[in-house]
């Protein structure tokens, strides 16, 4: 009877040994922190493509609006190992490396393939080793985040943008970090800096002009309730970078860093190929809100805004040839 039950036990410890709670256990847990909505195409795309992807061994715990981590915090909270994964800009990773002003610049990407192209390009390799090195950060993937046009409180008919010197005296809402409010400025208005969250009631109310955006961006936002028109500057076209923990990544095992970086590859597609298909469907939407939609003289805002950046702090902790080499990229 001993070595029966034994033996029974014996079993039934083995078996347990390789249940699914046993195994849930050893799974990590990725909390992704954004200012974005769960409505956002990046952030869909992450929760639907992603997700799936690494379930064997990670759980993933989206928090959006800020929720979690302020806004512009994310990359600290990363760093200080209280997040494991982001969805950051360029002009944030400029907060701590300068030379990364030069993917933040008006009219630097030419479209959304040229984006992945400029990433996937060994010109990227020393930026992203900087990053992982000085802030413990690992950027697996680009993101598109859009076209981005001046968006008005004002109709067409009270201020007509054709070039820069229209924007003169616009109030308009851009990011804090130094690089958004350089290319406020460079495009002709007056930066003001805003938290993402704060914009809708700071257009309903007057206390900026007008924001700066992706169409997407304006409808999902619903920033087209208060405000009359969109001029398609196309000053920048915008990117994110997946950001993950450099820590976290170092504990996976060789299969399971694959697993993630393909994933966040995938993932920035999916969103990639859907935000490009809305951008196409968004202009009817909003002139049927009743916006003007309209595009300026972009030969002399390209003109206007380059020239601003030539001889600027930004342009010198640019490294020599990088501009050159992502010009190439897009012929």
């Amino acid at each position: 009877m001993t070595i029966k039950i034994t033996r029974r036990v014996a079993l039934a410890l083995s078996l347990a040994a390789l249940t699914t709670p046993a195994r849930a256990q050893d799974k990590i847990t990725l909390r992704m922190s954004t200012p974005a909505s769960e409505t956002d195409q990046r952030t869909i795309a992450l929760a639907s493509v992603f997700a799936p992807a690494v379930a064997d061994f990670a759980t993933y715990v989206p928090h959006y609006n800020a929720s979690l981590i302020a806004q512009n915090a994310e990359l600290e909270a990363i760093a200080s190992g209280d997040l494991e994964m982001s969805i950051t800009s360029a002009q944030e990773l400029a907060q701590f490396f300068n030379e990364f002003s030069i993917f933040a610049t008006g009219y630097v990407h030419q479209s959304a393939a040229h984006q992945v192209a400029v990433f996937n390009d060994p010109l990227m390799d020393p930026f992203k080793k900087k990053v992982e090195d000085e802030l413990g950060v690992k950027l697996l993937a680009v993101m598109y985040l859009g076209r981005r046009h001046v968006n008005l409180r004002q109709s067409r008919a009270e201020r007509n943008v054709m070039t820069p010197a229209d924007l003169a005296g616009v109030n308009l809402r851009m990011p804090g970090t130094d690089a958004w409010q350089f290319l406020g400025r460079a495009l002709g208005a007056n930066p003001t800096p805003m938290a993402f969250t704060e914009i809708y009631t700071a257009l309903q109310t007057g206390s900026v002009d007008g924001q700066d955006n992706p169409l997407p961006t304006v409808v999902d936002a619903k920033f087209f309730e208060v405000t009359k028109q969109v001029a398609l500057t196309s000053h920048l076209v915008d990117l994110n970078y997946i950001a993950f923990s450099k820590a976290v990544w170092d504990k996976l095992t060789p299969a399971q860093q694959a697993v993630v970086q393909q994933a966040a590859e995938a993932a920035a597609e999916s969103g990639r190929q859907k935000q490009l298909a809305k951008e196409e469907e968004l202009v009817a939407f909003l002139q049927a809100q009743g916006l003007d939609i309209y595009e300026p003289n972009l030969k002399a805002f390209r003109e206007h805004v380059q020239a601003q950046y030539i001889g600027s702090d930004f342009a010198k902790s640019w490294p020599a040839g990088v501009l050159e080499k992502i010009n190439a990229l897009g012929n």
